[in-house]
């Protein structure tokens, strides 16, 4: 099953440009939405990302993604 990860556009703490990338990278079959989250309160304050069900919020943009990958599901062999 692929992995579901949705960010925030409006997110301040986070750099489209830099964080699509590493996500793309962190779970390749991944399907990426992109768009409000309606969590504006944590996300005015710290980056996040939604993945598989979960927030996961971090004061950065490499911190939230190494608190992201335990949430993503890996492809069986």
């Amino acid at each position: 099953m692929a992995n579901d990860i949705r960010i925030c556009d409006k997110c301040n703490h986070i750099r489209m440009k830099t964080f699509v990338p590493k996500l793309q990278k962190l779970a390749p079959d991944a399907e990426i939405k992109i768009g409000c989250k309606s969590y504006c309160g944590p996300c005015g304050k710290r980056a996040f990302v939604y993945i598989n069900g979960r927030y996961v919020s971090a004061p950065t943009e490499d911190e939230v993604l190494a608190k992201a990958a335990p949430f993503v599901k890996k492809p069986k062999e």
